[in-house]
């Protein structure tokens, strides 16, 4: 399933060789970063470390492994020095019981805590095999991604070598200098972990039950109702127990009836236009706020399915999140 080196490799001779021969496992190095740290902009500060030390620690490139074995050993040792300085990334459960009243929202939570969005158009790899590639659309569901951390460091990078990327014990056991045995422990472990975090299907499965016309329809009605303010149609949408979240605001609200209160007390006091676009594997809207005079973008909400209906808008609020997705700042009322 995944492309391996056939032998082990010479060690790049320039710099211009050491770029072209990396290029090819970047993405894929970049979407480890992002599953190790839960944060777009930590992944690319980790990419760029993990690159720079590569190409300065050539010399300890002796070619018994693969290059790709080699570079995955660089970047996961320098996403645990990265986690290991910060607080694991959370969810707004994470943090706090969920509100019924609408009023105080609370001040916003700073700092490297919550779980980001992955926008899609960071591919997560190029990997032409379609069942290669609903694994790795699967590996950055948000959801997967917050069970990752409610691991330890080493145990999130053991399921993530394993499991994600498929490399074997013995290569783990390298990437990470240890054993095999406590590879596998650790696996054991994870999995564990892991289970108890996870939805029974996975965002790709409920997908491909709902197929393309069906999530078709699905994003036109949730985009017409929010757009509408029309609250019935869109909890019409929502299953019993929806969740609403939207760090770095620690309010959250769970269940439907919560769920419509904030809707009409809070959300639509004014008007809204939004932008399908998509994240994590998973249906998301860019939305834009009505300041009086345009558009501008206020939030990513990224919608999570459970047998055809949304069981969880998480909605990011934090301009530094939503400027990373590719859409407009801002739209004029005339603008579609």
């Amino acid at each position: 399933m995944i492309e391996r080196a056939a032998s082990p490799q010479e060690p790049p001779g320039d710099e211009a060789e050491f770029r072209q021969l990396v290029e090819r496992y970047r993405r894929e190095i970049y979407a480890h970063c992002y599953r190790m740290l839960g944060s777009v902009q930590d992944a690319e500060d980790a990419l760029q470390e993990s690159l720079l030390a590569a190409w300065r620690g050539l010399d300890g490139f002796e070619g018994r492994s693969s290059l790709r074995t080699w570079l995955f050993r660089v970047a996961t040792n320098v996403c645990l020095r990265l986690s290991s300085r910060r607080p694991r990334r959370m969810l707004s459960s994470d943090h706090g019981p969920a509100r019924s009243g609408t009023r105080d929202l609370g001040e916003p939570v700073t700092g490297p805590v919550w779980l980001e969005p992955w926008p899609d158009d960071l591919p997560a790899d190029d990997e032409p095999d379609p069942a290669a590639a609903y694994l790795r659309r699967e590996s950055v569901e948000l959801a997967f991604v917050a069970a990752l951390h409610h691991l330890p460091g080493t145990q999130r990078a053991v399921l993530i070598l394993r499991e994600v990327l498929g490399f074997t014990a013995a290569e783990t056991a390298e990437i990470l200098g240890t054993t095999s045995a406590s590879v596998n422990s650790a696996l054991q472990r994870a999995h564990v972990v892991v289970r108890e975090r996870l939805p029974r299907r996975s965002q790709q499965a409920e997908l491909a039950t709902v197929g393309a016309d069906g999530r078709r329809a699905l994003v036109n009605a949730f985009m017409t109702a929010w757009e509408r303010a029309d609250v019935p149609a869109l909890l019409d949408l929502l299953s019993e127990d929806a969740r609403f979240t939207m760090p770095p605001l620690p309010a959250w609200f769970d269940g439907r009836e919560d769920v419509g209160r904030f809707l009409t007390e809070r959300v639509f006091a004014t008007p809204w236009r939004l932008l399908p676009v998509a994240a994590n594997g998973q249906p998301a809207f860019a939305c834009y706020q009505y300041d009086g005079e345009r558009f501008r973008l206020g939030a990513v909400n990224v919608l999570s399915l459970r047998d055809g209906r949304v069981s969880w808008i998480a909605g990011f609020v934090d301009p530094e999140v939503t400027r990373r997705f590719p859409v407009p700042a801002e739209i004029s009322p005339q603008d579609r």
